[in-house]
């Protein structure tokens, strides 16, 4: 079996108001190099870009990967660390409290990458000292930005 390349992924995703005007960045990092990319969305929530930042990240990538995705969300993080997605995919994609679970949608595309790819899922604290995650950050709200009045 052919070694998986190593990339690693720094993700935030941003939102003025919630729901509002959002954005999402994201740096990825493979072998010596870096690529930045970012996007928004004229009305949506903080979580739905935190997850967008993710699914634009590993669909970048032309082929399967070993990949670190460090994210200051809580919500994408443990959803995948303390097994909240396979609990949610066994209740029929409801949640604890009995409610459908949000952002379905963009949960099953998430899966579907990290089929395709070998990821591990990072809690990095945001607005602190990593500059990787605070670039994200300002990527994002860059693109926030551009749709607010």
């Amino acid at each position: 079996m052919p070694q998986l390349t190593k990339v690693t992924i720094y993700t935030d995703g941003a939102c003025s108001g919630n729901p509002g005007p959002g954005g999402w960045g994201a740096i990825l990092m493979a072998a010596g190099k870096s690529r930045e990319i970012s996007g928004g969305e004229p009305h949506t929530t903080n979580n739905r870009m935190e997850l967008t930042a993710v699914i634009k990240s590993l669909a970048l990538l032309t082929r399967p990967c070993e990949v670190e995705v460090y994210s200051d969300s809580a919500y994408v993080v443990n959803a995948f660390n303390q097994n909240w997605i396979e609990g949610w995919q066994r209740k029929g994609w409801v949640n604890s409290a009995k409610d459908p679970v949000a952002n379905k949608d963009l949960w099953e595309q998430l899966l579907e990458l990290c089929k395709v790819h070998k990821v591990c899922f990072v809690k990095v604290k945001g607005h602190a000292d990593n500059e990787f995650n605070n670039r994200c950050d300002e990527l994002a709200v860059k693109e926030a930005a551009k749709f607010s009045k």
